[in-house]
């Protein structure tokens, strides 16, 4: 018989920051790339998008109930593991035969943990095949822990209850021979922006990441060799899901999509040759900007760069790898003006060396950009990353609640600055940047003022002032 396997993100939370604050709703790529490699090779299988459908644990179960899966595969982040490992638990003890697989970066680099909270395996690194073969050997042989050493890339405990480690699959190098993400089982119709419902593609043309900055997870868990898949079969992606879903924006989930300069000169052609006219957004590095290459991008539909800035201070940026310089920055955005385009820039405040004052140094040079949109976050140490090591070895994570893993709640303190101080520097900056008459009267101007507003809203009163009450600010 056919083995059934259901994908799935942890129920009941959608209410977390990471998707409560901005009220956008996208798919996830990741379980629907592995659901379509599952399909092709014969296996039933279904997705379960728990945070778009807002799905409660008691409806999760439900669905596990009803359909009966041999497999259930649950992918978390960080900020989502806890309740995670609620619901496995929960499920493991409801029904004990079922096998439950994680995957994604936070059981990726925590197998231990996730192995001690109800998790048969845990699938490390990128997913597709480590899951096919996965599946493959417990429709042959059952939960043969035996038969699993041979399985790359995964971790669970043998017969004695030791941990046992696989050695690691290698990437996939061809990314064209995977199949499309299976959208058929995703809630198309219900992924939004800004809490809006306008009709959005999400496509992730690359993987993988060359630079290593020691906070972002990308470089750890899909490698530090960028691969991209053919401007070809992005494009016949993109084509299939426009006449299939009339999307009426693109979004490239790729950390970096404009590394490939080639690439996307060869994308923006081959969309042209067949009539799909739509905007696109995507992430960019400032030190691959031109002026040319901007003025191509913006001329070809894309209303929208990402850029990482992260710090004022060049110490800094050489400190975190991250490979560019403040010039290259002001640059940029000098090009960006003149270009008229548009242009978002993230800054993270709390480097463990940072001052009070180095950080108020950033919130001035974000002001100084003046980008059309700024993200302000509080340093992070997600496990996996050079940052987490560092921050375990120096004693500064206090707080060891997963959920609060969300880049806008402090957990770890500085050498000169306590959580505290770091939870008023957040707010500090997001209120200093957004309450400018300039940027008021640009906004209203643009016609943009009420999602950024109403974003920003969120971000300043529901979770920083709840957080500085938390902490007895």
């Amino acid at each position: 018989m056919t083995l059934k396997v259901l994908l799935t993100l942890p129920p009941d939370i959608h209410d977390l920051e990471i998707y409560r604050i901005t009220g956008m709703k996208a798919p996830p790529l990741g379980l629907a790339w592995i659901a379509a490699v599952l399909e092709k090779a014969g296996y039933k299988v279904k997705i379960i998008d728990t945070p778009t459908l807002e799905m409660s644990l008691e409806q999760w179960l439900n669905e596990i109930r009803s359909w009966k899966p041999d497999i259930v595969g649950v992918s978390m982040l960080t900020p989502t593991a806890p309740r995670g490992y609620r619901a496995i638990r929960l499920l493991k003890q409801l029904y004990p035969d079922i096998i439950v697989v994680a995957g994604g970066p936070h059981p990726t680099f925590m197998y231990e943990e996730a192995l001690s909270d109800g998790v048969d395996v845990v699938v490390r690194g990128e997913g597709e095949y480590t899951t096919l073969e996965l599946v493959k050997t417990i429709e042959e042989y059952g939960f043969d822990r035996r038969a699993l050493k041979n399985v790359k890339g995964i971790a669970f405990r043998d017969e004695d209850g030791r941990v046992v480690v696989t050695p690691p699959r290698p990437p996939i190098m061809n990314l064209d021979e995977l199949p499309w993400p299976a959208r058929h089982l995703l809630p198309m119709d219900k992924y939004t922006l800004f809490g809006k419902p306008i009709r959005i593609a999400h496509f992730m043309a690359s993987r993988g990441c060359p630079y290593g900055c020691i906070y972002c997870i990308t470089s750890y868990f899909w490698g530090r060799r960028i691969r991209f898949r053919s401007a070809k079969n992005v494009a016949d992606e993109i084509q299939y899901v426009v006449e299939k879903y009339k999307p009426q924006y693109i979004v490239f989930t790729d950390d970096e999509l404009t590394v490939g300069r080639k690439f996307v000169y060869d994308l923006v052609k081959e969309l042209k040759e067949r009539g799909i006219d739509l905007p696109f957004s995507c992430g960019a590095r400032v030190d691959h900007l031109t002026k040319s290459y901007l003025e191509f991008l913006y001329r070809n539909n894309c209303s929208a760069l990402y850029v990482g800035v992260e710090s004022a201070s060049q110490e800094t940026l050489n400190r975190i790898g991250k490979k560019i310089t403040v010039e290259q920055v002001e640059r940029v955005f000098r090009w960006k003006r003149e270009l008229k385009g548009f242009m978002a820039a993230s800054f993270i405040l709390g480097f463990p060396w940072e001052t009070i004052d180095d950080m108020k140094k950033t919130v001035d040079f974000a002001i100084k950009l003046d980008p059309d949109y700024a993200q302000f976050t509080v340093l992070t140490p997600y496990p996996g990353t050079p940052l987490y090591r560092y921050a375990e070895e120096h004693g500064l994570i206090e707080d060891r609640n997963w959920e609060h893993y969300t880049t806008l709640q402090p957990v770890m303190r500085g050498f000169n600055f306590t959580r505290k101080q770091l939870a008023r520097m957040l707010r500090y900056a997001y209120l200093k940047f957004y309450l400018r008459p300039k940027f008021i009267l640009r906004e209203l101007k643009a016609g943009r003022v009420t999602q950024i507003v109403s974003i920003v809203a969120k971000a300043v009163t529901t979770a920083l002032n709840s957080l500085i009450d938390r902490l007895g600010l």
